[in-house]
Parts: C-alpha cells; sequence; structure tokens
C-alpha cells in the first residue's frame, strides 16, 4: 500500500487536490520517466537523486496497481497506459466505460478481496501495488496488506481524503524498515505486524 501524504494523514484535500503533495515529484534534476540522463523527459516528473534511488527500483518491481474507481475516474485511468506495472485493477461496481481503451490491461472487479486475487495473479512473481486512501484501508483492514510505504511531505492539510480511507480499527506496523529523507518528502517503508 503506497501513496503520497501529508504529515496529518491526508493524501488530497476535500476536492481531491493533492495540492503542494506532490511538489517534490518536480522539484529535482533527475527525470524520475526517464531511464538514463540523458533524456530530459520534458513536462515529466524530476526529484532529487535521493529520491530517484529509492523510487525508480520501486516502480520497477510493480507488475500491478490496485485503485479504486473514484482514482481512476479522476485520472482518466492515465488513458489506458499504468503510470507504473503492467496491468491495473479497479476496484468498482461499475464496468469500464464503454469503449474506453480497449486494448488497456485495466480489470475491473467489484470487491477489493478479488481485486487482490486477480492483481497476484497478473503480477506474477512481481510486486502488487495498492493505492491508499478507501480502498487500501479497506484491504488493510481484511488483512492483505504486507507493507505501507509512504512518502511523507512535510505540509499539513488539516482535513481531506485519509490516507487510510475510512478504517476505524487499530493495525499495528513494525519500525520502518525503510527511511530516506528526499527533498521535500520523507520516504517510508512499514512492514504490517501479523
Amino acid at each position: 500500500m503506497n501513496n503520497v501524504v501529508s504529515l496529518d494523514g491526508f493524501i488530497a484535500d476535500l476536492h481531491d487536490d493533492p495540492g503542494p503533495l506532490f511538489d517534490w515529484y518536480f522539484n529535482g534534476d533527475r527525470p524520475l520517466d526517464a531511464q538514463d540522463m540523458d533524456d530530459p523527459a520534458p513536462g515529466g516528473l524530476r526529484v532529487s537523486q535521493t529520491s530517484y534511488d529509492y523510487v525508480r527500483p520501486v516502480w520497477d518491481s510493480i507488475g500491478t496497481m490496485v485503485i479504486g474507481r473514484h482514482l481512476f475516474d479522476i485520472t482518466n485511468g492515465w488513458e489506458g497506459r499504468p503510470p507504473t506495472g503492467d496491468h491495473v485493477v479497479v476496484v468498482s461496481h461499475r464496468p469500464k466505460p464503454d469503449g474506453w481503451h480497449p486494448e488497456a490491461s485495466y480489470h475491473f472487479v467489484d470487491d477489493v478481496a478479488t481485486a487482490i486475487e486477480t492483481a497476484r495473479e497478473l503480477a506474477g512473481d512481481r510486486v502488487v501495488a495498492l493505492a491508499a486512501g478507501d480502498v487500501g484501508g479497506q484491504a488493510l483492514a481484511l488483512g492483505l496488506v504486507d507493507e505501507v510505504a509512504m512518502d511523507v511531505a512535510p505540509v499539513v492539510l488539516g482535513s481531506g481524503k485519509r490516507y487510510f480511507g475510512s478504517i476505524e480499527t487499530q493495525h499495528l506496523l513494525e519500525d520502518p524498515h525503510v527511511v530516506v529523507q528526499g527533498d521535500r518528502v520523507l520516504h517510508l517503508r512499514f512492514r504490517v505486524r501479523r
């Protein structure tokens, strides 16, 4: 489970605007979506070298993403091109929109447990990345999350969409096994205590 998060635990404001949470994706000199420094990736993501060294291997390990329908609708499914990995599983009670990128490897399922199972099959021996928020919180509550990863931005939003969605029960995590200080971001990873 992963997302960028504010210090007070929000992934966006109440209007789905991440505001300054994503600033660190654009404040460096290392193209994140390019494989080498010679490709300037105009208009693309540019992070510090420290963040690149952390994020790029994580993204490269992902085989399938699991997201909620709300994120799919906000991004229009990234126009059928997963931002990382080869497949996207969308948790939704509504089917894929008619005619929407028929070539895209996007799978629509109606519950979180089925989404995780489908994503694991599609990912093979690669990682399943789960977007934080309501779907991520549901998966955590079902015991389907192995690790929580947070890219913590130094901002307090005050209110908004919660990282763990509407989860209301306590879940213990291990001490962070990854702590990387980037430029305007702190990358953290915690294993879920079983």
